[in-house]
């Protein structure tokens, strides 16, 4: 079959097919994100345009947007879906790289196609072109390979029929999911070659499930058993294996508390008597009191990052550390009795090889009562009072009006910390992005264009604060224009409040976060009338300035939203210094002069470095 090498590559991208965790059969590429220049505009555009009836492109307004849309794409279909995001060569490829970051920390699939320079070099230097004087070989999109879990520049059309085996690979392995990129000569692009007509026959691609190991089973059977204090840690690789249902019928037959990572959060229903809440410095102090408490800590899919042990202080010194992850890299950390396979099918197997054990039974009761004690805590920080609202009474309004099959997202700033340590779930599936890996400040809004093309049985909502919503704002315009609704919290607190804390709380000055102490030419600096700028961008706007009218705006942001098919924007002006506290260190780099250091001294003893099996 006589085709460019963009036409190839697209419809090898229309036959690739993919399983969903229920059974059906989705494209595995279900959308292209493009910005078009003159290094992916002729070649690849072309070819897209000609299949524009079989895989749809969405416009984006900026590279590093659409990209993160891409993102959120994956992680609303449990990595089932793969976003495609394509740019001109230069800025447009460089604007993805942080997108890139995103997906390669969070561990999801994301394809990028940016263009490139031509390979024959014959009008070199060319428009975007950056020149290195030692290395004639390296272009802008050699940035991509510390954030890419699969690199190729394509030189020659026919290198396609052996990288995109190598691409699919890593966008459908659950150990290896991450960012693959494929620089595209715009030369190459629209070279011709005769592939074989195999190469786009269709492909159903399901995500392995690969069995552990017999002797670590069965090591890790025997560590459970002689536990009588087992905490069960479910994270996002949880998540994607659709292990949230199995995990509870094990707790649930042998008495062990359950906790969440942030990527894990809402795989298990709020009100379930074993669930002691989600872990670590945004977490619960339920769920950090029995993990300080558990003589074992059994992690399914889980990385166990800085944010989820509380830079390590969170276990106690002689705890037992069993792992559970796809990705050997994972299991091994910090001294675990590492066991590598799918997290649903090696929860299954072990359930099998611990027989009739269980946990002490006091011990199981903790898990409700020490959330109870939580919940307590959360409901008078929800209750109702005058004056401007906090983080946590906006996000209590939106978890009441949310219904189970709903989304809700944020990523950075002191939102997260509102979301993974107060949200709710009462349907017990994945309903929640809180992207925490990288904590990109923009993904809010770009990702929830994504989502809510993705999550298509209940509405997206996304909250952020005024600093997210300027650092990235573009993609309300794409997703207005595009026709897909979501619902934008903005909170505007005047400034970087989350790390103004950061900062004034270690002893630190206050200095370039909040407004109000930021070097300024005016006496009465200017102010982002946010409802005004998401109007002209499109979107349905409402505001409100207490939280009776919150309530009432919310609700009618919801209606908006669906009705006319485009994002909803509410503004509300939020408490700067208030926020909900799991009472968890974290380890910063604090300077010996400041307050902070005497605290910094008194828990790094504390910190577990590596722990005995």
């Amino acid at each position: 079959m006589k085709l460019t090498a963009a036409q190839a590559l697209v419809a090898w991208l229309v036959a690739q097919r993919s399983e969903t965790l229920d059974g059906r059969e989705v494209p595995l590429f279900p959308a292209v994100f493009g910005i078009f220049g003159h290094g992916n505009v002729l070649g690849l555009g072309t070819a897209l345009h000609e299949r524009r009836d079989e895989i749809p492109v969405w416009r984006g307004h900026t590279e590093q947007g659409m990209a993160l849309a891409a993102v959120g794409y994956a992680k609303a279909t449990q990595r089932r879906q793969v976003g495609v995001a394509t740019s001109s060569i230069g800025p447009g490829a460089l604007n993805m790289v942080t997108a890139a970051g995103v997906a390669h920390a969070n561990r999801l699939p994301l394809l990028l196609l940016p263009g490139d320079t031509f390979t024959t070099r014959a009008p070199d230097p060319v428009l975007q072109q950056v020149e290195h004087f030692g290395d004639a070989t390296a272009t802008v999109n050699d940035a991509f390979r510390a954030v890419s879990r699969y690199f190729d520049r394509i030189t020659r059309p026919e290198q396609l029929i052996s990288t995109l085996p190598q691409a699919v690979r890593v966008l459908t392995d659950p150990a290896d999911a991450g960012p693959v990129t494929l620089a595209l000569p715009q030369d190459v692009q629209a070279e011709t070659y005769d592939f074989p007509d195999a190469l786009f026959e269709p492909v159903l691609h399901r995500v392995p499930r690969p069995r552990a190991d017999e002797r670590s089973l069965a090591d890790a059977a025997a560590a459970l058993r002689d536990s009588a204090r087992p905490l069960l840690v479910l994270g996002g690789g949880a998540r994607y294996s659709g292990a949230g249902r199995t995990a509870l019928e094990f707790a649930e037959r042998h008495g062990v508390p359950i906790v969440e990572t942030t990527a894990g959060r809402t795989l298990v229903p709020h009100e379930h008597p074993l669930y002691a809440g989600p872990l670590g410095v945004t977490g619960s102090t339920s769920a950090n009191v029995l993990a300080a408490e558990a003589d074992l800590v059994l992690a399914v899919g889980t990385r166990l990052q800085d944010f989820t042990t509380a830079s390590w202080t969170v276990f106690a010194p002689t705890v037992r550390l069993v792992t559970v992850n796809t990705a050997r890299f994972d299991a091994v950390k910090h001294g675990a009795l590492a066991v590598v396979g799918d997290a649903d099918a090696t929860v299954r197997d072990l359930a099998e090889r611990v027989g009739e054990w269980r946990a002490d039974t006091e011990w199981t009761a903790r898990a409700a009562a020490q959330r109870g004690a939580w919940d307590a805590h959360i409901d008078k920080l929800r209750a109702p009072a005058p004056g401007t609202p906090s983080y946590a009474q906006v996000v209590g309004v939106v978890n009441e009006l949310s219904g189970p099959s709903d989304y809700v997202m944020t990523a950075s700033g002191g939102m997260p910390g509102e979301l993974v340590g107060g949200w709710r779930a009462t349907g017990g599936a994945p309903t929640m992005d809180v992207e925490y890996g990288f904590s990109c400040m923009g993904y809010e809004l770009a990702g929830a264009w994504g989502a809510a093309m993705a999550h298509t049985d209940g509405l997206v909502t996304t909250v952020l604060g005024d600093g997210s919503y300027l650092m990235l704002n573009s993609e309300l315009f794409s997703a207005a224009f595009a026709g897909h609704p979501f619902v934008a919290v903005v909170c505007d607190n005047d400034g970087y409040a989350v790390i103004a804390r950061l900062q004034e709380g270690q002893g630190g000055a206050p200095f370039n976060n909040f407004y109000a102490d930021c070097r300024t030419a005016h006496d009465e600096p200017p102010r982002v009338d946010f409802a005004a700028h998401a109007r002209s961008l499109g979107c349905a706007v409402f505001t409100a300035d207490d939280l009776h009218e919150f309530r009432v705006a919310y609700a009618g942001a919801r209606e908006a939203a669906v009705r006319e098919s485009r994002p909803a924007v509410l503004v509300i002006r939020t408490q700067p210094s208030s926020w909900t506290e799991a009472g968890a260190w974290w380890e910063v780099g604090v300077p010996e002069h400041l307050s902070g250091r005497a605290a910094h001294a008194e828990a790094k003893p504390r910190q577990v470095r590596y722990l005995r099996r």
